[in-house]
Parts: C-alpha cells; sequence; structure tokens
C-alpha cells in the first residue's frame, strides 16, 4: 500500500512524498546479512535524508520527550560606551 504523506525537514520547510507502508521482514543466516552500506547508497539522497531526519527526530523524543525543539539563545552584553 503506497501512502502520501508530508515530511518536514526544517522548521517552515516540508516536502511531499509517497512511501510504502508494507513490512519488510526478512531472515538471514548469521554472516548471510545483505551490507547496509550498499542498500543505502543505492537509495535517492532525499530518502537517506529523510531517513536520517526520522531517526533523529525518535532519538530526540526518546532522549528529551516529544514536541522539544531547538531552543533560541540570546545573550546580552553590556558594553561600555566611549566618549
Amino acid at each position: 500500500m503506497l501512502v502520501s504523506k508530508n515530511v518536514s525537514l526544517q522548521k517552515g520547510f516540508s516536502m511531499q512524498t509517497t512511501e510504502d507502508v508494507r513490512p519488510a521482514i526478512r531472515i538471514y543466516k548469521k554472516g548471510e546479512e545483505p551490507d547496509d552500506v550498499l542498500y543505502w547508497l543505492s537509495r535517492p539522497p532525499i530518502e537517506r535524508i529523510q531517513a536520517l531526519e526520522e531517526i533523529r527526530k525518535q532519538y530526540n523524543d526518546w532522549k528529551y520527550g516529544p514536541g522539544r525543539e531547538f531552543q533560541r539563545v540570546y545573550k546580552l552584553v553590556k558594553r561600555n560606551r566611549i566618549k
């Protein structure tokens, strides 16, 4: 089954993608597993970025809780006036 979804890349940027949501399960014997690097090199760059963004989001949700985003940091500097 193909599902269309809107993927957010950065705050204010998003794109429409279509992905296959069928579960893919394969059983391999130890030592006969395919090389993950070759798989990811065969995928288009945008798909690799989307996968990386999804992993980053899952990690941040696990580590810091859902819904947290980068906070803005302001630094106030008091300067002496030059006369």
